[in-house]
C-alpha cells in the first residue's frame, strides 16, 4: 500500500508536538511494509522563499498551485492509495483534498485542533472559551478580533479560506478524530458518523517503569492562558511556600514574565525556561510524580499526557477537552479503573484542593498509568488501527470507481 503523508509543520519558533507526532507515525507505518510517499512544507522555510513566491503566500491557504502541482506528479508517478493530510496550513492549502479526488485518490485526515471553524483552531479568545463563529456561513468575528496571529488582515484570508474549503472540508473520506469531542466538533458543520473515526495518537514506548516514583509536579507547555499555567499558579499560590511540594514549570510563551516572578519569589517554583522536548522532556517527566495539565480551553490532545502515561506518571488535569478521555474518566467510552490521574473544574480553589490530594496519592497509580498507556497509546495498538482504516477508504474508493464504470 501506498499513502501519501501531507503536512505542513510548524515553525520551530513555535514548538508543536503534532510534528512529532506525524514524524514518528510515518516511521511505523514504514516499518510497517507501508510506503510512506511524502508531501510536507516547513513554516521555516517561509523566510528563504523568493520575492515572487513570497508574494503569493496570503493566498496559500486558499489556493498553493505548487503544491497541487507537486501532489499531481506525485499521484500520477507512484499512484498512490490513499492521502493522509495533517496540517494544510500555510503552505499546502485544504484545496489538496480536491487534487486528491480529482485523480480518484480517497483523502483521511487527523483532525488536530478547530480550525475547519475557528481561524485561532483553539476555540478560545481573550481569555475565555469562544464559539462566536460557529454556525456562521462567514465567520466574521475572527476579522473582527483578528483571531488568526493577531492580525487582521491575516485573518480575513483565514476567514475567507474556511468559507471557501467548507465543501472541501465535507468531501473528506474519513476524519480521524483523536478524542470524542473532537469528533463532535466535525458534526457542527455537516460531516456524518460514517466519515469519522475516533482513534487518539500514540507515541513511542520510552521503556519499562523505573523503581522511581519521582518528586513533586511537572507543568511542559506553552506559558499561554490556554493552556492553563496562570490557573496553576493561582492555585499554587493559595499554599503556602513547600506545603505542596515543588513545582516545575517548562516552556515558553508570553506568561514568561509571571512565570520568572513567581519562581524567584518562591522557594518551591522552579522556572526550567524552554526545553528540548525529545531530549529532556523525558527525564522531566520522570522526575516528577505528578504532571498537571491544568488547560482552560478544550485542548485537542495533550501529547504531554501520553508521554506521562507511558513514564508511569499519573495526572492531574482539568474537566475539559480531550484529558478525561486521555485519563479514561469519560464514562462513555471505556472508562479505566483505576483510572491514571484526576480531573477537576478549571477553577483555581478546585486545582489548589487537588494538587494537595495528588501529592498523596500519585505513587500507587504508577501502574495504572503505564497500563493505561499500553493498552490505549502504544503504537503497536494504534498502528494497526491506522493500516485498516486506509485499507478500508482504499477499498471503499475502489468500488464506488468500478460501480460508476459499470
Amino acid at each position: 500500500m501506498k499513502v501519501v503523508i501531507a503536512h505542513n509543520l510548524y515553525s520551530s519558533a513555535q514548538p508543536s508536538g503534532e510534528n512529532e507526532i506525524v514524524e514518528a507515525e510515518s516511521r511505523q507505518l514504514a516499518a510497517a511494509g507501508i510506503t510512506v510517499l511524502p508531501l510536507l512544507r516547513r513554516s521555516d522555510d517561509i523566510a528563504a522563499l523568493p520575492a515572487a513566491r513570497k508574494a503569493l503566500l496570503p493566498f496559500s491557504p486558499i489556493y498553493n498551485a505548487g503544491a497541487q502541482r507537486e501532489l499531481t506528479a506525485l499521484i500520477r508517478r507512484e499512484r498512490p492509495d490513499v492521502l493522509h493530510l495533517h496540517n494544510p496550513y500555510p503552505l499546502l492549502s485544504p484545496w489538496v483534498v480536491r487534487t486528491a479526488h480529482r485523480h480518484g485518490v480517497p483523502v483521511v485526515q487527523t483532525v488536530h485542533n478547530y480550525r475547519h471553524v475557528c481561524a485561532a483552531a483553539t476555540y478560545f479568545r481573550d481569555g475565555h472559551p469562544c464559539h462566536d463563529c460557529l454556525g456562521r456561513r462567514f465567520p466574521t468575528p475572527a476579522i473582527r478580533h483578528s483571531c488568526y496571529r493577531g492580525s487582521t488582515a491575516q485573518s480575513v484570508v483565514m476567514a475567507t479560506t474556511l468559507a471557501v474549503h467548507r465543501p472541501t472540508w465535507r468531501s473528506v473520506d474519513r476524519y480521524v478524530a483523536l478524542a470524542p469531542h473532537l469528533a463532535d466538533h466535525l458534526k457542527t458543520f455537516g460531516i456524518t458518523d460514517e466519515q469519522i473515526t475516533v482513534k487518539p495518537n500514540g507515541i513511542p514506548d520510552p521503556g519499562p517503569l523505573d523503581d522511581s516514583t519521582g518528586d513533586g509536579f511537572l507543568f511542559f507547555g506553552r506559558l499561554t492562558p490556554e493552556k492553563g499555567v496562570d490557573l496553576l499558579l493561582d492555585a499554587w499560590q493559595r499554599h503556602a511556600d513547600g506545603d505542596a511540594g515543588t513545582l516545575r514549570i517548562a516552556g515558553d510563551g508570553p506568561l514568561r514574565g509571571r512565570v520568572e516572578a513567581v519562581a524567584a519569589a518562591r522557594a518551591d517554583v522552579e522556572y526550567l525556561g524552554l526545553v528540548d522536548h525529545t531530549e529532556v522532556v523525558p527525564g522531566l517527566i520522570r522526575a516528577a510524580s505528578v504532571v498537571v495539565v491544568p488547560s482552560t480551553y478544550a485542548d485537542a490532545l495533550p501529547t504531554v499526557i501520553l508521554e506521562a502515561l507511558a513514564s508511569g506518571r499519573p495526572v492531574l488535569g482539568t474537566d475539559v477537552g480531550g484529558t478525561p478521555y486521555l485519563l479514561g474518566l469519560d464514562p462513555a467510552h471505556q472508562p479505566a479503573d483505576p483510572a491514571p490521574g484526576w480531573v477537576v473544574e478549571p477553577e483555581p480553589a478546585a486545582l489548589a484542593e487537588a494538587l494537595a490530594m495528588a501529592r498523596l496519592r500519585a505513587a500507587p497509580l504508577r501502574p495504572a498509568a503505564r497500563h493505561r498507556y499500553q493498552t490505549a497509546f502504544a503504537p503497536d495498538v494504534l498502528l494497526r488501527r491506522l493500516i485498516d482504516l486506509y485499507e478500508e477508504v482504499a477499498a471503499d474508493t475502489a468500488t464506488a470507481t468500478n460501480q460508476d464504470v459499470r
